[in-house]
């Protein structure tokens, strides 16, 4: 049998099944960019490979996902870490001015040109560690034609480098000065204008919006999920970050693909997310940089079978934060996740939190080849490790 490229000599991390689908003397084959065999070198076809590569006995996992980043923003709020070191807490920052929508007035004064030149070494750090696929949020821009900007970014951002991006809208992540005192307002504006023109450009693949008490109640994120299904665009959302207000079981009454931080997710929204197939995206990077004490509630979600993904969340506020691979390293320190959790949650789940499971997070047949190959003697290795990044080849759609 013909493919145009044969990796023998490996060890696999298939990621198929509940663990980590471990084949030890493994090959992957591949066929214009496609996974034709993905599985133990004894049970393989007769393979005529264009080009064989040997792997030594490396490891070999799918390429990481980075399910959940604000990638693209001008600006940085290092101040407001100072801010924070002294006291001042994300709340009373935010309501003085600063937060989200100071990176709004940093990133409305940025050319489209200056949004991708300052996100490229962002995106190029999560590359050099494996990363195949990232998802970008919009919500620093807050009008149509600064949203569509950011996302305009966003997909030039998955031309200029080998890497596959998502994107989701984010309007409803702060209230604008123009709509200061009506949320309301700024809502229909979210649903009725600039949503409809963003999805009309082809530059939206999800929406999310920020149900918090700084961000937006229960009711109006009800109303972008309704605007976003008209539109037939799946919905995500950033829920019980800071406070409880059943967001997350909101999203998941929505069929959301995922609902992300959940330091503050109770009983009753763990059970809304089983149900519904719901992913719970932990964001250990911003737990530890602004210091939040309240732990997502990862026992319950194990019991009740709620997938489990983990993001970088990278963003200038809360979590400046381009490394995957430390994201795990939190995600087992900080909320006690096991190895296997935290390689599928940056792989398999990550990719049911996009909506790409039929194409990307597992090394199996039919799906695209993104590949992370790894100087490992073990996979534990990847999540133990701090600062070291021990990525020999990264592979992206076979090549």
């Amino acid at each position: 049998m013909r493919c145009d490229r044969l990796w023998k000599d490996a060890r696999l991390a298939t990621m198929t099944g509940e663990g980590l689908g471990v084949v030890e003397r493994g090959v992957v084959a591949a066929i214009d960019g496609r996974i034709v065999y993905a599985g133990p070198a004894s049970d393989a076809p007769a393979f005529d490979a264009q080009h064989a590569i040997g792997c030594d006995g490396r490891w070999i996992t799918p390429g990481l996902i980075d399910c959940h980043t604000h990638l693209v923003h001008a600006g940085d709020r290092a101040h407001e870490f100072e801010l924070r070191l002294v006291g001042a807490s994300y709340e009373e920052i935010a309501r003085a001015g600063g937060g989200i929508v100071s990176t709004m007035a940093a990133t409305r004064a940025a050319s489209e040109a200056d949004l991708v030149g300052s996100a490229l070494p962002r995106l190029d750090a999560l590359i050099a560690e494996g990363v195949t696929t990232v998802e970008i949020k919009s919500g620093y821009g807050l009008t149509r034609g600064d949203e569509m900007k950011m996302l305009r970014a966003a997909r030039t951002l998955g031309v200029a480098r080998a890497v596959r991006v998502r994107t989701s809208f984010l309007g409803a992540h702060a209230l604008p000065p123009e709509f200061a005192g009506d949320a309301d307002g700024y809502i229909a504006a979210l649903c009725h204008d600039m949503l409809p023109a963003a999805a009309e450009a082809g530059l939206v693949d999800a929406v999310d919006a920020f149900c918090e008490g700084i961000g937006f109640c229960a009711a109006q994120t009800a109303r972008m999920f309704d605007a976003a299904q008209r539109l037939g665009l799946p919905v995500k959302l950033h829920a019980e970050q800071l406070s409880n207000l059943h967001g997350a079981q909101l999203a998941a009454e929505a069929g959301a693909l995922s609902a992300d931080h959940l330091e503050h997710l109770d009983a009753d929204g763990i059970a809304a997310m089983a149900k519904a197939g719901t992913v719970a995206t932990l964001l250990p990077g911003a737990f530890y940089f602004t210091r939040e004490t309240n732990v997502p509630p990862v026992d319950g979600l194990r019991a009740a079978g709620v997938p489990i993904a983990i993001a970088t969340d990278c963003n200038p506020g809360t979590s400046p934060l381009t490394s995957l691979l430390l994201a795990m390293n939190m995600g087992a320190t900080l909320f006690r996740l096991t190895v296997e959790e935290c390689l599928a949650g940056v792989t398999r789940n990550a990719a049911r939190a996009l909506g790409l499971m039929g194409e990307v997070g597992t090394l199996e047949a039919g799906k695209s080849c993104d590949l992370a190959i790894w100087d490992v003697e073990r996979p534990a290795e990847l999540v133990y490790r701090m600062g070291l990044n021990p990525l020999h080849a990264r592979i992206w759609k076979g090549l």
